[in-house]
């Protein structure tokens, strides 16, 4: 069952929901009551992305419209764009090849209240390498649907974070098959949620062979009656021996409606590994502020400055520093605006 099955069929018992693990937080069949009629081509040109003036290339699919693969070295500007309150589906192909390096600077820019999937498909060869900047800022009104499935080879180096703001449903979801082979990944996340935006972040990392490393690092900030959703998963198969998996969740909740639901999970079927989960959920550090106020800071922009520093550890671990600035001052502005 898919949001983009349900897309094509308009079969509503295609949407996932909450009887199914995975979409136990974030239920779609419960919450879709009628499926939008399909999104028309957007007219008129649109804006700059935030990461254009980074990019060589840029790749542009607008309501479900555009090319199904793209180039897999050098950096492209990928912009998901929706437009109005129709639905749509599209997938994206991406392959970088042995020994080659890409960046990824992927955006996703919605208005209107759209109903929309977007499947990406990113296979990394021998040795190659790949860092992924996943910046979402959608309409709340919107229902969209974000699914990566990444296939690393022997010595490829993976690297990911996603920046959610949440929208009516947002799911950004990960999952990597990992073959060991001294090959790398590291999945980061940040949200920022207020009104009621709902975010998902989830990812499954699944060791097949020997000598993997996995890193995994998510902060979020919840307040209003936002709700933030992280699941993690990292599994070590049989014969996965000797990875080191380590996966980190810590949220702040900033009102007392908010919610945050978070499941780190290890399943571990192989010996002699090294394998972390740790998951924090709480409110600003109340003796934080009052020393930040002590100091002639407001209030306001102590909260600010306190949450800013909260997930600044994510961002700081950004390796291209224009994307790693972009990450900074969207991140600021949301909690400023806050």
């Amino acid at each position: 069952m898919s949001l983009a099955r349900a897309i094509e069929t308009g079969d509503l018992a295609e949407l996932p929901s909450r009887r199914e693990e995975d979409w136990h937080w974030t239920d779609l069949r419960g919450l879709i009551r009628a499926m939008p009629a399909a999104s028309a081509p957007i007219a008129g040109a649109l804006p700059t992305g935030p990461f254009d003036a980074l990019a060589d290339r840029t790749v542009m699919i607008a309501n479900g419209r555009g090319p199904e693969d793209s180039a897999g070295d050098g950096v492209t500007a990928l912009r998901i764009v929706g437009r109005g309150d129709g639905a749509h589906a599209s997938d994206h192909a991406i392959a970088v090849p042995a020994g080659a390096s890409l960046v990824l600077l992927e955006s996703y820019e919605g208005e209107g209240g759209h109903v929309a999937e977007f499947d990406l498909s990113i296979r990394i060869g021998e040795g190659a390498r790949l860092e992924r900047i996943v910046l979402a800022d959608e309409d709340p009104a919107a229902v969209i649907v974000s699914r990566a499935e990444v296939a690393l080879s022997p010595g490829a180096q993976f690297a990911q974070t996603v920046i959610a703001s949440g929208a009516r449903r947002q799911r950004l979801e990960t999952r990597v098959s990992h073959p060991g082979g001294g090959a790398s990944a590291r999945l980061d996340g940040v949200y920022v949620l207020g009104d009621q935006r709902h975010a998902d972040i989830t990812t499954v990392v699944t060791h097949a062979g020997t000598d993997g490393t996995t890193s995994q690092l998510t902060k979020g900030v919840v307040r209003d009656q936002a709700r933030g959703v992280f699941q993690g998963r990292i599994v070590v198969q049989p014969g996965a021996d000797r990875t080191d998996a380590r996966m980190g969740h810590h949220a702040l909740i900033l009102s007392e409606r908010a919610e945050v639901d978070a499941k780190p999970e290890l399943e571990i079927f192989a010996d002699d590994v090294a394998c972390a989960h740790g998951n924090t959920v709480g409110a600003l550090d109340e003796d934080a502020l009052f020393y930040a106020e002590q100091r002639g800071i407001p209030e306001p922009e102590a909260r600010a400055l306190l949450t800013e520093a909260f997930l600044g550890e994510v961002i700081d671990r950004i390796e291209h520093e224009g994307a790693r600035e972009v990450v900074r001052a969207w991140v600021a502005q949301g909690l400023r605006g806050a």
